[in-house]
């Protein structure tokens, strides 16, 4: 009897151990199974950040120095760039802009070389469904119209020109000994950017206006293309001193790079030592400017904020590529006609220079 029971014990026992084997092995089966639907859940979803080329007109602009530093900060958290020089050259562009496609980036963020060259590049991105943002040059208005995935982001230029003149309005009448012969006009010389630029024809035209409205009687001695360049601003205001000499009362440049280029020729002329000065006034606040303002040998610059122009470009081209609408939530800014981010200028002098910062 004894060993009848002993049996059916131990065959008990081992049918108990059978049974916690098999629920340890279907449990085992359960947790792999689930870990399996989990990994399956998450094949779909990715937190690769979306790939962006920019194109930048040229890599040795000092303001688009500024925007393109800009643009790689803000773009750590929100996307992958790839950021080329176009070398000032539109074919160059046209061929980074053909290489984004064959990439199949994400978006594409171009500062055009020549504004009216964008409905090329819009026409290639709209064929291969890739969103593009222009910045800092605006495209024509019949090719913003081409499609609904195109953006631009700027500054409105007459608003520059306008605070340059003010510059100059507000100097002239806080410093009477500026009208050097007492004729009431004032003469002056301007430093033009690239021909037929927006930028270069909106800021000339609006800053003497400025100066008009504000009664004030001008007479122009002066004016050429600097081509937005140190240098040539440089040798453009010497040609100026040796053709007109003292009777200049004002410079007026469409950029801070041909003021700084004028401030030297006028430092080789003699001036900004002692009594000696002539107002010199620029666009952008870069920081070479800022350093002049500091100095006293620029008289003012107006502020093109490149780090929010840069900031706000990248945002909207990150929120393009992932197939999101640009809104003032998430970008940060005003978006106007839905197509148009202006970011907004500030005259500088050396009394606010800290608000560049």
């Amino acid at each position: 009897m004894k060993k009848i029971t002993s049996v059916l014990l131990a065959s008990a026992l081992l049918g108990a151990a059978l049974a916690g084997c098999g629920g340890n092995n279907n449990n085992a089966a359960n947790t792999a199974n689930s870990g399996a639907a989990t990994n399956s859940a998450n094949a779909g979803k990715t937190t690769e950040l979306p790939k962006v080329g920019v194109a930048i007109y040229k890599f040795d602009d000092t303001f688009m120095t500024g925007v393109r530093n800009a643009i790689e900060t803000a773009a750590k958290d929100v996307a992958t760039v790839d950021i080329v020089d176009s070398q000032n050259s539109q074919p160059t562009q046209n061929d980074k802009v053909d290489l984004f496609v064959t990439k199949k980036y994400n978006g594409m963020l171009i500062n055009p070389v020549d504004r009216t060259a964008a409905g090329v590049i819009i026409d290639k991105a709209k064929v291969a469904n890739i969103p593009v943002v222009f910045l800092n040059r605006e495209p024509l208005p019949e090719d913003m119209k081409k499609w609904d995935k195109v953006y631009y982001v700027g500054a409105k230029a007459e608003e520059s020109g306008t605070m340059s003149g003010q510059l100059i309005v507000d100097y002239w009448k806080a410093h009477p000994e500026a009208d050097k012969n007492k004729d009431g006009v004032l003469q002056y010389v301007m430093l033009k950017g690239e021909p037929g630029h927006q930028d270069a024809e909106l800021r000339t035209t609006y800053s003497i206006q400025a100066i008009e409205d504000a009664g004030i009687k001008v007479e122009k001695l002066a004016e050429d293309t600097a081509m937005w360049d140190r240098v040539k601003g440089q040798e453009k205001m010497a040609a100026f001193l040796g053709s007109h000499g003292d009777k200049i009362e004002a410079v007026l440049a469409n950029n801070d790079d041909m003021a700084l280029g004028a401030i030297e020729a006028l430092k080789a002329a003699g001036y900004f030592v002692g009594d000696k000065f002539m107002p010199v006034v620029g666009v952008d606040a870069t920081a070479p400017a800022v350093q002049a303002l500091k100095d006293g040998t620029m008289l003012g610059t107006v502020l093109n904020d490149a780090n929010n122009q840069g900031k706000a470009a990248i945002t909207v081209a990150a929120l393009l590529a992932k197939g999101e609408t640009p809104t003032k939530e998430n970008v940060g800014f005003d978006i106007t006609d839905n197509q148009y981010v202006w970011i907004s200028y500030k005259k500088i002098t050396k009394d606010n220079v800290a608000d560049v910062k």
